[in-house]
């Protein structure tokens, strides 16, 4: 795992049930769109298949990403959360 300009890079397999992250961003603090704007630039950056990990503390995010995901035609994966911090595992578009 390296960090580049805030941003963790990871290399491991992933499953359905148990998603690793090929890039995380530490999003919490921000509210809206922050969350999903900063998400989509990743995203950009992003290869094929990736998947990039969100952690957002703003309570609207669940249904922002839930939306992007669908209108996108990137994939949710998963989405959990815990004290307050929601997570989103999103897997880019082929």
């Amino acid at each position: 795992m390296a960090q580049v300009a805030g941003v963790l890079w990871y290399i491991g397999a992933m499953s359905e049930t148990n998603p690793t992250a090929d890039v995380e961003l530490d999003l919490q603090g921000l509210m809206c769109p922050m969350p999903l704007l900063k998400a989509k630039k990743a995203l950009n950056g992003m290869a094929a298949s990736q998947t990039l990990r969100v952690l957002a503390t703003d309570p609207g995010s669940e249904r922002d990403f839930q939306v992007f995901a669908e209108q996108s035609g990137n994939t949710l994966l998963r989405s959990s959360a815990c004290n307050g911090v929601f997570s989103y595992w999103i897997r880019k578009k082929t």
